[in-house]
């Protein structure tokens, strides 16, 4: 065989096979092992339960909400948690990248299980490209177990998983959260990886996060026992080969190796430099004390077997209330079907102040996505939804200033865009109502999110919170949003008011794009997949 093909027939040979005999199913689960969350009485003990005991017992039934909308405080927030442990880790991920941070808070979580912590590690297979031999190494630690959750049988290719068995492997779990000692827990809108953290020279998401402790934090933990132990959640050894004791040791010691190189400096001097594990141990780090409430689909949801009570979208309904002034929703996938069409209208008719902050479609990463949600921005506008599209933020030069408090609010990377970038797309999954409620979460505006995909947030009852929200939407829309409206023909038009004195610069094309990207849209808006969006 010519050695330009060997590669091919490697890789074609055992994908042709799978698609041929139709027979790559997934491993039974008989014997698989079941565990749970560190008790309250146990949680308590802890050095992070005792830090907070005094501040709970201050604030019966509330809990406390810390936000990270800062990219490198997100990062460190995370790194710091993992060090703070002493007994348990529980670390559920839509997407963990094999990059520098990736690497790096795998590493966080390979010390801690060196120091005793047990650590379980839930990753939706969907977002593990690359990572195989770090989750088996990982496994192979007494203190560690990875499950991968909805996994691909065929490792490589993974993606003709969706060939031979898309009705599974398209529904996903885009939950995120990162526990420890079920004490304080991570909860929001970021991932895993380079882009989340402001740590890449392609596009930076502009997201956000919030640490909880009290209460929720149990509600949080709970959800996560329910998700590890459910009939999707697979141990990574009966998916993976059990790697040799060389191989693990050089995998331990690659991680290790992480902290080493340049690219990571700026994340080791966050961590360095970041002061809140030591603020939070003392009981100083500031809080907003709250009543909060998690909302979480069942995890049978990806079978197609929850039950309505069991939906985030249920469950979110009577927890939030019916805004009554405003409503400022920000989603970066925005999809809302004509039902959501006419909710949003009837909302606008009894009064209720609507504004939706979106990507447009030069921000987005998904152009289908924004293409299924094109069609409704006409109708929107009609029914008075104030409808605002993110601009493509540039990226920084290696001198540029920390970005703004207010575009920090709104979940941007906050250390401003890495050097070289090429900008921030927006990530954030957040909405406020009447300035007294706010929703911190995964959950997307789109039928993929409601339909298909496992969800989680926090409806946090806080004025100052919702408030601060609102406030900095205000203005961050005048810094970094188009607004758009129709002309006096209907047609669409996008103004922005940023940095164009005296007066503002309005288009009825869509901004920063070419012709062939409008003509794609177009095309893209003519598929009938609106409920896979």
């Amino acid at each position: 065989m010519p050695p330009c093909l060997r590669g091919i027939h490697r890789i074609l040979l055992p994908a042709l096979s799978c698609l041929m005999l139709a027979a790559c199913s997934l491993p039974p689960l008989t014997d698989r092992s079941e565990s749970r969350a560190l008790p309250e009485d146990q949680a308590r003990q802890t050095r992070l339960g005792q830090a907070l005991a005094p501040l709970q017992e201050q604030h019966p039934g509330r809990s406390g909400i810390h936000p990270l909308p800062d990219a490198h405080d997100a990062f460190a927030a995370r790194a710091l948690l993992a060090r703070a442990a002493e007994r348990t880790l529980d670390v559920q991920y839509y997407i963990w990248r094999g990059d520098t941070t990736g690497h790096l808070l795998l590493g966080e979580l390979h010390q801690a299980a060196e120091r005793g912590v047990r650590v379980r590690l839930l990753l939706d297979d969907g977002g593990t490209a690359g990572l195989d031999n770090e989750l088996a190494a990982l496994n192979q630690h007494p203190k560690v177990e990875v499950r991968l959750f909805n996994p691909f049988v065929q490792r490589t290719p993974k993606f003709l998983g969706y060939l031979t068995d898309f009705s599974r492997t398209q529904r996903r779990m885009h939950n995120k959260s990162f526990t420890a000692d079920s004490q304080a827990s991570i909860v929001g809108g970021r991932n895993i990886g380079d882009e989340y953290f402001a740590a890449t020279d392609g596009v930076l998401f502009a997201d956000l996060d919030v640490m909880a402790a009290g209460p929720v934090v149990q509600s949080i933990a709970q959800a996560f026992d329910l998700y590890w132990n459910s009939a999707s959640a697979y141990p990574v050894d009966r998916l993976l080969p059990v790697l040799p004791d060389y191989a693990v040791a050089k995998a331990y010691q690659s991680l290790r190796f992480e902290i080493q190189r340049p690219r990571a400096r700026d994340y080791v001097q966050a961590v360095t430099q970041s002061r809140f594990s030591t603020e939070l141990l003392a009981g100083e780090l500031p809080l907003h004390w709250a009543h909060a409430t998690l909302v979480s689909d069942d995890p049978a949801k990806v079978l197609g077997q929850a039950d309505e009570q069991g939906l985030l979208l249920t469950q979110l309904a009577p927890v939030i209330g019916q805004p009554l002034r405003e409503l400022d929703l920000v989603s970066p996938y925005f999809v809302p079907t004509q039902a959501g069409v006419d909710a949003l209208a009837a909302l606008s008719r009894q009064g209720v102040k609507v504004r939706v902050l979106t990507n447009s479609l030069q921000a987005t990463d998904v152009a289908l996505v924004h293409a299924g949600y094109a069609r409704y921005r006409k109708p929107l506008l009609e029914q008075g939804i104030a409808l605002y599209e993110l601009r493509r933020q540039p990226g920084a030069t290696p001198d540029a200033p920390r970005a703004s408090t207010s575009v920090k609010a709104m979940g941007s990377s906050g250390s401003g865009s890495s050097p070289g970038s090429s900008g921030t797309s927006l990530h954030a999954k957040t909405f406020a109502i009447d300035r007294q409620r706010v929703f911190v979460g995964s959950f997307n505006f789109d039928p993929r999110s409601a339909l298909l995909n496992t969800e989680m947030g926090l409806v946090i009852e806080s004025p100052a919170l919702a408030a601060q929200m609102s406030e900095m939407l205000d203005h961050s829309l005048a810094h970094a949003a188009y607004a758009l409206d129709l002309d006096t023909q209907g047609r669409l038009r996008w103004t922005s008011l940023a940095g164009q004195p005296p007066l503002p610069q309005t288009t009825d094309t869509e901004p920063g794009t070419h012709v062939l990207q409008r003509l794609m849209l177009h095309i893209l808006g003519w598929l009938p997949i609106e409920g896979l969006l």
